[in-house]
């Protein structure tokens, strides 16, 4: 029924696969800075899991005992009866770790965008958009039937442009903190000023800022940002925080008119309470300790100083999302390719997700300065060896 799409595809070099559906290979892990397939152990070099946290003894023990006490699964959304204390204590605590009155749980950043969006926004009101931004928002702009203004990427200047010709009911303005594909931070103070002037809602999708800037608190304390009532946060757990699941954190009133609109919310079973336990315990490691974040940051030094030593502009990012720009969808391919013949899990990103392709390096606070260096060494050969 699709064959002609599918070859067409596969004639650009744009087919995806997902290695654990391949019979030849298997994956799994014990640690997210190494992976193994087909039973040979790679460097991960493109894990979301930027703090290490998702094998830390911690979140396995609080996971194992809301497990043993709670079961595997919900059994029902949160309004008909399928959350428990540790849901309302986890979303206490975003909410205080991201300085809100109130936080509520989605099942995924996906499913909180799609869902928090539509109720935030709807016929009548604006939506302004950065260009980049995640398929997320722009799954949840085109669901909310507001209209949907796109402005240039990262460009204040721009938004205030339109934001004083752009007139609705209700006006938000949405963006990434961090954009997961350049690793560039948006400038929050300028956004927040634009809005400021126009009466406009800031919404920040802080998921690749939450647990990685400001000391993990997320891209407002990076910015030195007190929240806001007209500033509403979503963020993931299950990045940096090693678990699994999102929220969105805002004033009391704006996560009561969720709790009662955002159909991803009231329609989805609720999340485990495993998961909940376990996010809870990140949080608490976030705020008490900050030797991950340190490391973080001083391992993504050192792969930017041994990149930029190779050639590679890496300018563009700011935060441990790292792209590299090698050529076309074929040589990104075979670049891709190369690393992991050489022992580097790093696959190529492409079109439709990026207009350029590239191999996204994300380094971690699990990496060694061992494995920093062997993957500037493998990248060292990479143009001798495969040359355009």
């Amino acid at each position: 029924m699709y064959h002609e799409e599918l070859n067409e595809m596969r004639r650009r070099g744009l087919v995806r696969i997902v290695r654990d559906r391949d019979c030849t290979a298997t994956l799994s892990s014990g640690g997210t800075a190494r992976i193994i397939l087909d039973g040979k152990e790679f460097l991960h070099f493109s894990s979301n899991d930027y703090l290490g946290l998702a094998f830390h003894s911690d979140l396995i023990a609080a996971a194992s005992a809301a497990l043993d006490a709670c079961g595997t699964g919900a059994g029902a959304a949160r309004l008909l009866g399928g959350g428990t204390h540790h849901h309302r204590l986890l979303e206490k605590q975003t909410a205080q770790f991201k300085g809100t009155e109130d936080a509520l749980l989605f099942n995924s950043g996906y499913t909180a965008n799609l869902s928090a969006i539509p109720a935030l926004a709807g016929e009548g009101d604006i939506i302004f958009s950065d260009e980049l931004n995640h398929a997320s928002i722009i799954d949840g702009c085109r669901l909310s039937r507001a209209k949907t203004v796109i402005y240039r990427h990262c460009n204040a200047d721009h938004l205030q442009e339109l934001l004083s010709t752009e007139q609705g009911k209700r006006r938000l303005v949405i963006t990434d903190s961090v954009f997961s594909m350049d690793g560039n931070i948006a400038p929050i103070p300028a956004l927040s000023a634009a809005c400021h002037n126009s009466n406009a809602i800031l919404y920040i999708d802080d998921a690749h800022g939450t647990g990685v800037l400001g000391g993990g608190y997320g891209v407002l304390r990076h910015f030195g940002i007190p929240p806001q009532d007209r500033i509403i946060q979503m963020g993931t757990y299950s990045k940096a925080l090693g678990s699994f699941g999102a929220f969105v954190a805002a004033q009391s009133e704006i996560i009561q008119w969720l709790l009662n609109s955002a159909r991803g919310f009231i329609f989805s079973t609720a999340l485990p309470a495993s998961a909940a336990a376990a996010s809870l315990a990140a949080l608490q490691l976030v705020e008490t300790a900050d030797s991950c974040t340190a490391r973080l940051w001083a391992n993504r030094k050192l792969l930017v100083e041994g990149l930029s030593i190779l050639g590679y502009d890496v300018s563009r990012s700011e935060t441990p999302i790292l792209p590299l720009f090698v050529g076309d969808i074929d040589r990104t391919l075979r670049c891709s390719d190369y690393l992991r013949e050489n022992g580097i899990f790093a696959p190529a990103i492409r079109p439709p997700t990026v207009a350029t392709p590239r191999i996204r390096l994300t380094v971690t606070a699990g990496h060694t300065q061992g494995d920093i260096r062997k993957l500037l060494h493998v990248l060292e050969g990479w143009p001798s060896a495969h040359c355009p």
